[in-house]
């Protein structure tokens, strides 16, 4: 039992950080444009993540299977925290307005792909 109320503290001391933290999820309602097949997309998502992913964010792409809407699909980003997002969202907004970095050809593939309908963000908690 004294082992118990020795290690409790630890424990709790561990799980703070999981508790305390907050993700941050960044929703993306958008449109395929004609000629645009969802697999072609989901290899443009593929590239995105390989670039991004060390950055700390990774994406996702929801498709409806059951919806009053069949035309949207949902990205759904996370990040571990809003500023993560934001150094993040900061390094790709400024490289993607170069088209001849990593970063501007995949925004010109996303452009010729999709239509955004709308843009939300969420903290998990």
């Amino acid at each position: 039992m004294n082992k118990i109320f020795r290690i409790a503290p630890l424990l709790a001391a561990l799980a703070c950080p999981l508790i305390a933290s907050a993700d941050y999820i960044d929703v993306i309602e958008f449109k395929m444009k004609d000629g645009c097949a969802i697999t072609k997309y989901m290899e443009i998502v593929k590239d995105f993540n390989t670039l991004i992913e060390p950055r700390g964010y990774k994406a996702e792409i929801m498709s409806p299977y059951y919806s009053g809407n069949l035309e949207s699909h949902i990205w759904v980003g996370r990040s571990k925290n809003l500023e993560t997002f934001g150094k993040g969202a900061n390094v790709y907004g400024d490289a993607s307005l170069d088209a001849n970095t990593a970063e501007g050809k995949l925004a010109a593939r996303f452009r010729e792909c999709t239509t955004s309908i709308a843009r939300r963000s969420y903290r998990t908690r």
